[in-house]
């Protein structure tokens, strides 16, 4: 008869290696105003979701496509300054 065991110290043993690096957290701080502007539109999107959008309802999810766009626009011409490329 095998006897069943638990693998907790096999799973977290390596707890401190899954830990997000410093790059990879430069990396979500530089992509935050598109996440922050992604999550507007997505507010802006869901506050209609169940009746018909007003005119100002048009404008504010337009507003916000706008900035998810510029934010957009900014990260990937702030990657192409870092590496040297045009974008």
């Amino acid at each position: 008869m095998d006897h069943i065991v638990t693998v907790q110290d096999a799973v977290t043993a390596f707890a401190d290696f899954m830990e997000p690096t410093n790059a990879e957290l430069d990396a979500i701080e530089q992509e935050m105003p598109l996440i922050l502007a992604d999550v507007d539109l997505l507010d802006a999107q869901i506050f209609v979701i169940d009746r018909t959008p007003t005119m100002l309802d048009e404008r504010r999810i337009r507003r916000a496509r706008r900035r998810v766009l510029a934010a957009h626009r900014d990260l990937v011409n702030g990657l192409a300054e870092q590496t040297g490329g045009a974008a």
